[in-house]
């Protein structure tokens, strides 16, 4: 009962002033609290222990990839399952965003949402997983914290399009002028002069159809 009333009291907790989105804060310390740490002290290490992360924060910066992404001070959505394993905490649950990007082909502005879905062992200090895995292959617990900033932007860039579109039939740009073939009037098209008439042209005027006009003229 003791450990349910606990991990109740953690998961309310983490659910912030209610209407509102988490920021970062700072501690009594001064230190500033990154709205993805999380604190673990109520799982006590005692394995079976859950507690529930539902809680919307702001995220200090922008994730994603080069073209779309969620803009940084924009709200992200946190459902998450908090578990106590022997090797450490077991995260699980979702995440979730607005979107702000560019369609590749057209440069247009596009919006959406992105979720991503986490499930990610934090080792404990001292456990076998973390005297054994190297710092670059799992996440770790310190000080009774739990940092989720890098998986939720590995798991982000992963889910997102490297080169995302307006539409699936988005057909670009005109190579020549720039402007949208989506606005652009039917027929654009422009006329591409071979560079070695270039410079007839700009003496005479003419180009290779004229020629061809005079040359068909002549034997008539």
């Amino acid at each position: 009962m003791a450990d349910q009333a606990m991990s109740r009291s953690a998961a309310a907790g983490d659910r912030g002033t209610p209407g509102q989105p988490a920021r970062s804060t700072s501690d009594k310390t001064g230190a500033v609290r990154d709205p993805f740490v999380l604190d673990v002290r109520s799982l006590g290490r005692r394995p079976g222990t859950m507690s529930e992360v539902h809680r919307t924060v702001v995220a200090p910066d922008r994730i994603g990839v080069d073209m779309i992404g969620i803009p940084a001070d924009s709200e992200v959505d946190l459902d998450l399952r908090l578990e106590s394993v022997s090797e450490g905490v077991l995260v699980t649950g979702t995440v979730s965003g607005e979107t702000e990007g560019q369609c590749s082909r057209c440069l247009e502005p596009i919006d959406g949402t992105v979720t991503v879905f986490l499930t990610e062992l934090f080792a404990y200090p001292d456990s076998a997983t973390e005297q054994t895995t190297d710092a670059e292959d799992v996440h770790r617990v310190v000080d009774d914290h739990l940092d989720l900033e890098q998986p939720i932007i590995d798991a982000v860039a992963l889910e997102l399009p490297m080169s995302p579109l307006c539409s699936e039939d988005c057909e670009g740009l005109c190579p020549e002028c720039g402007v949208r073939l989506a606005v652009a009037e039917p027929g654009h098209a422009h006329e591409i002069i071979d560079p070695r008439w270039a410079a007839l042209r700009d003496k005479f005027g003419a180009t290779p159809e004229d020629g061809a006009g005079a040359s068909d003229k002549g034997g008539d």
